[in-house]
């Protein structure tokens, strides 16, 4: 460590910020700040607040150990409180989310795991929510509650309690919002193809006396596509009901913004290029369109009835924009924004005025002069595809030789790494490690072919492009391809492994955070919840078991002999600690250096940051160790 390097803990201790809504009156903003060590809801009385503002001086709302969510009810029906909440949060990571309601004013200093009102609650089942009408009278929410496994979608009355299974197909479906009038609500539902899900426009004076389903009458499927795996999105709805905007790639290769109407016709309007968004202020004076250009996010505003361009949205430099939440009159638009040298902080677009103002300011005991951005580059692979990374390259003197390279894989597969702020990350570089970011084949946000590149049997075609990565590393003079390591977290974390075992002559090291090591045994002990839906992107136990050894790290395990790094959650719903712990024992009984470190309180990954404190420097120093300075 360099003398003007600071400690890695100042960079884990780097806070964020984002918003989670206004309130009804556009006075309030809730921010979920990771100031207390885990993400809490805090609430800005913005009307007379000089701007920004430090996160210590927001007001706390919640207090918890477990990360907690939250959003304003539109209306309070009951007249109790015009300003209440709808909350979520599960149990050392476990996801099983459960639901409940509170006043955004704690009667005490913050609101703690018992003084929060209790709304659907069942432990052992997991609740979604997914829209309130604009009365604030009815909730849809998804649970598991039947059987465990399928995900029907409820309606309950927020002043009589009442509830009413409205849909249900024995698959995985979730709410996706009302209309403004509360006649329909949208259902996702997942299929068993890779990549691909269905909605559904159900009215509800339909569903009065139990579920709908697929197909039934007052259920209407929005643009239908059963020739290939497309993705749609739930609609965001003009003010009078009559019409609204979506996303959708069907029939194309990115998604484009569609405007439909309840009877199910719907035409596209507005294509990007790249994977798009959008969303309609509750007024209707604004579509908002956002895109995802190479990895940094675009935004516009346009009128929603002649989709004219009417505002180009200043965003605060190259990166990503998200959480994108308007005052109701449609003049405040609040989102987060991070990027690779800016850590995560609320911003408002001032949508009348057309100005830009940072809202929140988080601590950052690091200087910010110090981060290094990314340079976005492409490589070649094995078959002449194009793969893009960012590269991360240490300010480092000359003579002191090619830097050592940590290469980061995302997680997914169905993802995409953006350069958004890593703490991990930029201390590495100021240690004098480069690190390399690529979106390998399968990779989402350069469309649809490219996101089923590696698919069932092509799985294998993903680890190739990390070879490809490598050789790409040794045409770099000021980069070490011979001190290289794999870094990778879920997926990543699988990649990572596959990387070692194929590739063994290639990596230096490896870093495993609740990664699986064997698909067979990560399919049969996933949750059973997950199980069908991890199935349609790996392969089935029942049909592909052959394919899923063909793809399993431990069935190559004999060819690793890089030093691995293993993180994992003791209560990971997704990746069983199992998947951990049998990898451990085989490299032990080998003599590969293997270490494993189990936290008993998360889940699938680190949210809390006590346990990021303690991981991280041990991270850090391993890598170190194996690879150099």
């Amino acid at each position: 460590m360099t003398s003007e390097t600071p400690d890695i803990r100042a960079y884990l201790e780097i806070r964020t910020a984002a918003p989670s809504g206004w309130s009804p009156d556009a006075r309030s903003l809730l921010v979920s700040s990771d100031l207390p060590g885990s993400a809490q809801v805090h609430r800005l009385d913005v009307d007379g607040t000089a701007l920004p503002v430090e996160a210590a001086s927001l007001i706390p709302i919640t207090r918890f150990e477990e990360p907690i969510g939250a959003g304003y009810l539109p209306a309070d029906p009951t007249g109790r409180d015009e300003h209440r909440l709808l909350l979520a949060t599960d149990r050392g990571g476990n996801e099983r989310h459960q639901l409940f309601t509170a006043s955004h004013a704690p009667t005490v200093p913050f609101w703690g795991p018992d003084e929060l009102e209790p709304l659907v609650v069942d432990d052992e089942y997991i609740h979604r929510p997914g829209g309130v009408t604009r009365d604030g009278r009815l909730l849809a929410y998804a649970t598991n509650r039947g059987d465990g496994v399928a995900f029907d979608t409820w309606v309950r009355d927020l002043v009589d309690g009442g509830e009413r299974r409205v849909f249900a197909t024995g698959g995985w479906t979730g709410p996706g919002g009302f209309s403004p009038d509360g006649r329909y609500l949208a259902v996702s539902e997942m299929t068993t193809r890779p990549g691909d899900n269905v909605v559904h426009l159900v009215d509800l004076r339909q569903a009065q006396d139990g579920a709908l389903g697929a197909g039934a009458d007052g259920v209407v499927e929005l643009a239908p596509h059963p020739e290939r795996e497309s993705s749609v999105g739930t609609p965001s709805w003009l003010p009078d009901s009559s019409a609204f905007f979506f996303t959708t790639d069907v029939g194309r290769d990115h998604g484009a913004i569609a405007r439909g109407t309840p009877d199910g016709h719907y035409e596209v309007v507005v294509e990007k290029g790249w994977d798009a968004g959008c969303g309609v202020d509750w007024s209707g004076r604004h579509l908002l369109v956002v895109w995802n250009d190479d990895g940094r996010t675009r935004a516009e505003l346009r009128d929603p009835y002649t989709l004219e361009v009417t505002d180009e949205v200043a965003l605060p430099g190259d990166g990503v924009a998200g959480g994108f939440r308007f005052t109701r009159d449609g003049r405040w638009l609040a989102f987060s924004f991070s990027s690779a040298t800016v850590p995560g902080d609320v911003w408002r677009y001032d949508t009348q005025e057309r100005r830009l103002e940072r809202v929140t300011v988080s601590p950052c005991a690091v200087d910010p002069a110090s981060f290094v951005a990314p340079e976005l580059v492409r490589f070649p692979s094995f078959d002449g595809l194009e793969v893009p990374a960012f590269v991360y390259r240490p300010r480092r003197a000359a003579e002191r030789g090619p830097a050592p390279v940590v290469v980061v894989v995302h997680g997914g597969p169905e993802s995409q790494y953006r350069p958004s702020f890593t703490p991990l990350t930029q201390y590495l570089v100021a240690q004098g490690f480069a690190v390399v970011a690529p979106n390998v084949r399968g990779s989402t946000g350069y469309g649809r072919r490219y996101q089923h590149l590696d698919d069932v049997e092509k799985r294998l075609d993903s680890v190739r492009d990390l070879a490809a990565l490598h050789d790409w590393l040794g045409t770099q003079p000021d980069l070490d391809a011979d001190r290289a390591a794999l870094y990778g977290g879920s997926y990543g974390g699988y990649m990572t492994l596959m990387g070692l075992v194929l590739q063994p002559e290639r990596w230096a090291a490896g870093v495993d955070i609740v990664g699986m090591s064997n698909l067979v045994t990560f399919l049969e002990n996933t949750s059973a919840w997950r199980r069908a839906f991890r199935e349609r992107e790996y392969g089935s136990l029942e049909h592909h078991r052959d394919v899923l050894l063909e793809a399993s790290p431990i069935t190559y395990v004999d060819e690793l002999r890089a030093p691995l790094f293993i993180v994992h959650g003791a209560n990971d719903p997704r990746v069983p600690l199992s998947e951990a712990e049998q990898l451990h024992a085989v490299l032990r009984e080998r003599g590969v250096r293997s270490e494993l470190l189990v936290y008993a309180d998360e889940g699938h990954g680190l949210s809390k940051l006590a346990n990021r404190i303690d991981c991280y420097p041990q991270v850090a120093a391993f890598l170190h160790d194996v690879l150099g300075d």
